[in-house]
């Protein structure tokens, strides 16, 4: 049997829908990491995910944006530099306090960010554009209860920032 072809699951087979949950997992990296390809000379992932959060959140201080990323200040400190050193961020002085600095998006930066996550946009509709209406009802059914269960909140298309790790 080929890697793609299916095999009916029984009623509550926990494995084959943790496989199909693996499988549709690695087809949704592939098609973020097909979404960063065109910028992926200047910029790796957890600078985009920087991008994103700034593009989420607006304007920040690099301890808040450290949080909001998971990782160290200094970590961050390094990725503002080189983000900034591309043109993709700026920082200025916290107007509120003198010894701040409050990281932004540059124009340019904001580009970036709409423009990975338009590609991603585009190629998701072209898969579920190749399965029937009821195979997508069904998908919308799943993964609601999906998401639900894992706790992650709803995509709102009124506010359609990408979660603040930039998935």
């Amino acid at each position: 049997m080929g890697e793609y072809e299916q095999t009916e699951p029984a009623a509550d087979d926990i494995e084959a829908v943790t496989r199909a949950v693996i499988t549709a997992s690695r087809l949704l990296v592939a098609v973020s990491a097909r979404s960063l390809a065109t910028v992926e000379d200047s910029i790796t992932l957890p600078q985009f995910r920087m991008l994103v959060v700034l593009s989420s959140h607006g304007p920040s201080k690099l301890v808040a944006l450290a949080d909001h990323l998971g990782v160290q200040p200094s970590t961050a400190m390094r990725m503002v530099d080189r983000l900034i050193a591309t043109g993709l961020m700026s920082q200025r002085t916290n107007p509120d306090n003198r010894r701040e600095t409050v990281l932004s998006l540059t124009v340019e930066g904001s580009r970036v960010v709409q423009g990975v996550t338009a590609r991603r946009h585009t190629e998701v509709r072209a898969i579920l554009r190749r399965l029937e209406p009821a195979q997508r009802g069904a998908l919308v059914e799943a993964l609601d209860a999906f998401n639900t269960a894992g706790q992650e909140p709803a995509f709102d298309v009124e506010d359609p920032d990408p979660h603040p790790l930039g998935w």
